[in-house]
């Protein structure tokens, strides 16, 4: 175990009040879940949070005090094997963004938890986007042995099963969590068994949010046109609306099934098993309840006649409008072409695929994100201001990796782009081996 964590959270850690803590050391308490705990000092959201993540930390732990450093300490004490299953296993790691390291001294001085030293500013970054965080606070739960993502929503943990009667919050199969009674709009009422045999969308959303309107106008037309196709496909609304009222009046534009809006733990239930950090979401899943994409909202969007449904991933993207966005998840490999031409792109496309396919076979195995995403630019609006945006040449062919979150770029300008030259610069890349330029 103290390999992976040495590898995920270097050698040492600190305590609130600055002491140094050995990684290796968690091991030997036999610390079994590690909660990633993602924040800033000058977030309101992150003090209430860690606020109330002291208070559950405590009692999940059997702390006498959640005070500072109480978590800290080394291995179990007396009695320890008297108790419960949860008690000391439990690790928290706040990992910060922080640009202050004064600011960040206040912040962690009264956390129980551990900390990333303010220093390890490369690690938090590689830490960031190796989970995809995209807003704070985050909170996510790892099996501590094999570094597997076991809860991607942790916030909702603390909410739902404040006890930690739950402990360790592992992933439950869909069927499981979706049990129970969904309703169609007209008020009749079916079993979640209905969906057995089919693909299904499982939809995050909510009428207060504009984008989720809009998502809602062309999902219906989606669904539509799928079922008219004679696909067995259904979706699932799973609503943020802040009343039942707005719910019903959101509901009645949907085709599709609900879960009820009263039915708040099935609700958390479902936001916990797929970590949604925002709305809309719309999560695919195969007849067997397992996940297909979690893009759905970018499919459905880029494929108008839904002629890629279910859609499974594509290796490469070609850059659009509709999924630029995700150029903000995480480090993206974007070949840039000189052409408008479609037969140019699917060229491009076909000199990559062979890297991007193998990259996402290896960490699939692994059950880890890919740490890049695969696309191919054209000669667009989109594409201009990408360029103008991150300050890249006017040329093309222009291989180029872009972090957002990192405002770092790699860039190869060369006259000939080959497979070799791709995979080079690709597993340069992961091997840290390549001289970032600023965005």
């Amino acid at each position: 175990m103290s390999g992976f964590l040495e590898e995920l959270l270097g050698e040492k850690l600190v305590t609130g009040g600055g002491e140094e803590v050995d990684v290796h050391s968690l091991a030997a308490r036999g610390i079994s879940l590690l909660g990633l705990y993602f924040g800033c000092s000058l977030s309101a959201p992150c003090a209430q949070l860690s606020a109330s993540l002291a208070a559950f930390y405590g009692r999940l732990r059997g702390d006498a005090a959640a005070g500072p450093g109480a978590g800290a300490g080394p291995g179990p004490g007396a009695g320890a094997a008297a108790e419960p299953e949860s008690r000391r296993r439990l690790e928290i790691v706040f990992v910060s963004s922080d640009q202050d390291q004064r600011q960040w001294q206040d912040f962690v001085r009264d956390m129980p938890w551990l900390a990333l030293p303010y220093k390890e500013k490369h690690r938090k970054l590689k830490l960031w986007n190796k989970y995809r965080i995209s807003n704070i606070p985050s909170l996510i739960f790892l099996d501590a042995t094999t570094g597997k993502v076991v809860c991607r929503n942790g916030l909702l943990v603390i909410r739902d099963d404040p006890e930690g009667l739950e402990f360790p919050w592992g992933p439950k199969p869909f069927r499981e969590v979706i049990a129970g009674p969904l309703l169609r709009n007209n008020g009749q009422s079916l079993e979640s068994s209905s969906l057995e045999g089919s693909h299904v969308g499982v939809y995050f959303s909510a009428h207060w949010c504009p984008p989720c309107r809009s998502l809602t106008r062309v999902l219906v037309e989606s669904y539509r046109k799928i079922k008219e196709a004679g696909q067995k496909f259904e979706i699932i609304f799973v609503s943020a609306d802040r009343s039942e009222d707005s719910f019903k009046q959101y509901f009645s534009e949907m085709p599709w099934l609900a879960v009820p809006y009263t039915d708040e733990a099935r609700r958390s239930r479902l936001n916990r098993l797929y970590g949604i950090q925002g709305i809309p979401t719309l999560i695919v899943l195969d007849p067997q309840g397992e996940v297909i994409t979690r893009q759905g909202r970018v499919e459905v969007l880029n494929d108008e006649d839904c002629r890629g449904f279910p859609w499974h991933p594509k290796p490469v993207l070609e850059l659009s409008d509709s999924n630029a966005v995700q150029l903000n998840e995480g480090p993206c490999l974007v070949l840039f072409v000189d052409s408008e031409d479609d037969g140019e792109s699917e060229a491009a496309k076909q000199l990559i695929q062979p890297i991007a396919e193998k990259i996402i076979a290896k960490y699939k195995a692994k059950e880890e994100e890919a740490p890049l995403l695969f696309f191919v630019a054209g000669e667009d609006d989109m594409t201009d201001s990408l360029r103008d945006y991150t300050n890249l040449p006017e040329a093309a062919p222009l291989l180029t990796i872009l972090d957002m979150s990192a405002r770092a770029k790699y860039v190869m300008d060369v006259e000939e782009i080959t497979p070799a030259i791709v995979e080079a610069f690709v597993n340069d890349f992961l091997a840290e081996k390549l001289k970032p330029e600023p965005i």
